[in-house]
């Protein structure tokens, strides 16, 4: 059994500036970001690399076609290197770029096994929330498809992992709250995933330590002391990202792809609406083995009866981010069957990583619980 994937290189820069002397960034370089990230951090190196705007080429989440079109900026030069500097959007398509050769990018899905590194693909995180910078997964919304679906191969993953703490200073409360709740997710579906092994479950459980304390100290003393956490919340990113690396996210990204997808909703937010209500349907069905582990440990740190862990974090997680329920980003409950159904077809890579086995009656099932 695989007992935890480590690819990437790891490293650590406090500051913008610390990064550029160490990697200089040159012509031969293609770097992916936002405009609103590049120019405030790196606008005044002048750095000679090629810089390209992501929201240039479609807003939002990843699709498809926003996808296609960057493959093909990407083939207009003889690039040594690709640099994502964003959130889990820039990964996402940095990594595709990364394999990118003449095939179209339904052609890569169908031929992922004939996928090969093409440039060398260095990831920096500025959100607190995506993991994407260990892992070797990009998640595309298929417009074509109307659902979100990953691509995996191990020539995907990066081939450094950079994590610069100053590049958070400035993150917005909502991305904040989104991101990092995406993270909790990634380390809470890791650690009762079947293929969690004693390793994993060490970065699963650090990541879910670092970001309730966190929230916890936000709660006792206000949102102004966000940014002095801002290492500790990119830190837990990461453990969750080697932990779901290996052990696989589940059935709450899964059901999370159809109806974020559809009315084009934040990933970590569709996560979290999703999140406690695949758990409580877990406790419903099988509490016991990793489940009272983790819920033991939630409890712990929640300081408050384990049949009460539930409740308590969605109490801690609304102060974050409220909570809405399906229908309150328009969802009509006639749309949840197509959904269920939809991540039955679709997502049985995701559904494999349940902690119980799943058909399409109780992934409906939940969907109702929380709509």
């Amino acid at each position: 059994m695989e007992e935890i994937i480590f690819e990437p290189r790891i490293y650590q820069y406090e500051t913008c500036a610390e990064f550029v002397e160490h990697v200089s960034p040159a012509a031969t370089d293609f770097i992916l970001t936002n405009q609103y990230i590049y120019e405030p951090f790196f606008k005044d190196f002048k750095l000679p690399a090629t810089v390209v705007y992501q929201e240039r080429y479609g807003q939002g989440e990843p699709t498809d076609e926003m996808v296609s079109k960057l493959m093909t900026e990407i083939r207009k030069g003889d690039y040594q290197r690709v640099i994502a500097i964003g959130g889990g959007t820039i990964l996402d398509i940095a990594k595709i770029l990364s394999v990118t050769d003449d095939r179209t990018l339904d052609e890569m899905y169908d031929q992922k096994d004939s996928i090969k590194r093409q440039r060398d693909l260095l990831a920096i995180p500025t959100t607190c929330g995506t993991g994407s910078e260990v892992t070797n997964i990009a998640v595309v919304n298929r417009l074509s498809l109307g659902t979100k679906m990953g691509l995996v191969s191990p020539e995907m993953f990066p081939t450094d992992a950079i994590l610069i703490p100053e590049l958070l200073t400035t993150l917005p409360e909502y991305v904040f709250a989104t991101s990092s709740i995406d993270a909790l997710v990634h380390a809470a579906e890791s650690a009762v995933s079947p293929k969690a092994t004693e390793f994993t479950k060490l970065f699963s459980y650090a990541a879910i330590r670092k970001i309730i304390t966190g929230y916890q100290k936000i709660e006792a003393e206000g949102k102004e002391v966000l940014p002095s956490l801002m290492k500790e919340f990119l830190t837990a990113s990461t453990f969750a990202g080697l932990a779901f690396g290996t052990a696989g996210c589940g059935p709450v990204h899964a059901m999370s792809y159809p109806f974020g997808g559809t009315y084009h909703v934040a990933h970590g937010e569709s996560n979290f609406v999703i999140f406690t209500g695949v758990f409580k349907h877990y406790a419903e069905q099988k509490n016991e083995g990793a489940l009272i582990e983790l819920n033991s440990v939630l409890a712990e740190l929640l300081d408050c009866p384990i049949e009460e862990v539930y409740p308590a974090l969605d109490q801690l997680l609304d102060k974050m981010l409220p909570k809405r329920a399906l229908k309150d980003y328009g969802v009509k409950q006639i749309e949840l069957p197509q959904f269920a159904k939809n991540v039955i077809q679709e997502q049985q890579r995701l559904l494999g990583n349940s902690f119980i086995p799943l058909d399409e009656a109780q992934v409906l099932k939940i969907y109702q619980s929380i709509y």
